[in-house]
């Protein structure tokens, strides 16, 4: 494979390196400081976060990702440069790189982080270029192979979950905390079971009414919530609030109220909270009668489902690898469409400067000597140049830029070429 033609790198945490505690500290909280403080650094900027990473993707040097992130107290996070950064990112459009191997929820969000870049005028036309064709790959591995047939969303893989801990839900009561995209996946998991009810709660009552509308469940307001945290077997949240919203005194106090009448204990109550940052207060696992669960719980569900992907995670990484090969070619040919302009561009200023002297050397040529005088000028440095800039364009394609450079430094400069040492 080429070498890469692009300065780009990618930090951050993901599910692989980092605990939820340590993915909530690495969260940017203020995404419009972000955007404001990484444009003054960088080409451009990209913020990836989702429930399981926080990533930042960005044109420029690595060293300057790492200075600009240690200066803000983020520590313990991974570094790719170059063809690393986006085989990486090929890796994670794919699904190949997701907590949930093959879910599909990765495609959006990319889509999304290059959009709030955009919006916050922090993009760059190489960034858009990579993350775009990312995403045509990560559609297209979809489509050639079965990576995310039968996958499971970290949505689903809640309910799973939930699942795995009371058997089945079977004629349970499930309340859904969020209407956003995850709480349309957990309800979408939850409408194929036979629940004997399924309530939506969300701070806007309208939403949750249409999420209910569309699984069949109940929409219900969150000032509601801890009564029908009291109806229920299983609560699964997923808000993007900032802040928690299962408090824990509160909840002690509708556990009591699912006391057994003689045992003097609350019937159990499966708790799982995936929205990032957490809905539910620290210590509320702590409760009589809760099963609290949080991301980090769901490693095993991948696990499990990646026994049976194998074979398609390895399908998908051949083709990432043969995109990715064809895609650090085309980097490489725009590249070289930069060095060459510059090459014509000198070229065409040495020609006119020549032509018009030679002109002013006949006196008061007529027309059509001037015409063929400009042909004449036109076809010796298109002739001069033809056997350079093949050679540019070669160099550059193998992903040797600097020869690339050089060669038409030698042109333009009259630089010499520094020869290899000799093997």
């Amino acid at each position: 494979m080429v070498d890469s033609p692009v300065l780009i790198a990618v930090a951050g945490v993901n599910h692989h390196t980092a605990d939820l505690t340590a993915l909530e500290a690495f969260r940017f909280e203020d995404e419009h400081a972000f955007f404001r403080n990484a444009a003054s650094r960088f080409r451009g900027a990209l913020l990836l976060q989702t429930c399981n990473r926080v990533e930042v993707m960005v044109e420029g040097e690595p060293e300057s990702l790492r200075h600009f992130l240690e200066e803000t107290g983020r520590k313990g996070f991974f570094l790719h440069t170059g063809i690393q950064a986006l085989h990486h990112l090929f890796e994670l459009a794919a699904g190949i790189d997701s907590m949930i191997v093959g879910e599909d929820q990765i495609i959006g969000q990319l889509r999304k982080a290059l959009a709030s870049a955009q919006e916050e005028e922090s993009s760059c036309t190489l960034l858009e270029h990579c993350v775009n064709k990312a995403i045509h790959v990560g559609v297209e591995v979809r489509r050639k192979t079965q990576i995310n047939r039968g996958a499971v969303s970290i949505g689903s893989a809640a309910v799973l979950l939930a699942e795995s801990q009371i058997g089945s839900l079977d004629g349970k009561h499930i309340l859904v905390v969020g209407s956003g995209e995850m709480g349309l996946l957990v309800a979408q998991a939850l409408a194929a079971k036979n629940l004997t009810a399924m309530y939506v709660a969300n701070r806007t009552y309208g939403r949750a009414v249409i999420l209910a509308d569309k699984i069949g469940g109940k929409a219900v307001r969150l000032s509601e919530l801890y009564h029908y945290i009291t109806l229920s077997d299983v609560v699964i949240t997923c808000t993007s609030a900032p802040h928690p919203i299962v408090h824990r005194e509160e909840l002690a106090r509708a556990m009591r109220d699912r006391c057994w009448p003689v045992e003097g204990h609350p019937r159990p109550l499966i708790l799982i909270d995936i929205a990032q940052p957490r809905d539910v207060e620290e210590g509320a696992g702590s409760v009589d009668g809760v099963r609290l669960f949080s991301i980090d719980n769901l490693r095993s569900i991948n696990e499990q489902t990646m026994i049976t992907r194998r074979a398609e995670a390895m399908r998908a990484r051949e083709f990432v690898e043969a995109e990715l090969g064809l895609f650090l070619r085309h980097l490489s040919r725009r590249s070289a469409d930069d060095i060459l302009a510059s090459l014509h561009t000198w070229a065409e200023a040495v020609r006119i400067r020549e032509r018009d002297r030679a002109i002013g050397r006949i006196g008061n040529p007529d027309a059509r000597t001037r015409e063929v005088m400009d042909d004449l000028s036109r076809v010796l440095a298109k002739k001069i140049l033809t056997d350079i800039t093949f050679s540019i364009r070669v160099s550059a394609e193998e992903g040797d830029l600097a020869s690339a450079e050089a060669l038409a430094k030698v042109v333009t400069h009259g630089e010499r070429i520094r020869r290899l040492p000799e093997p």
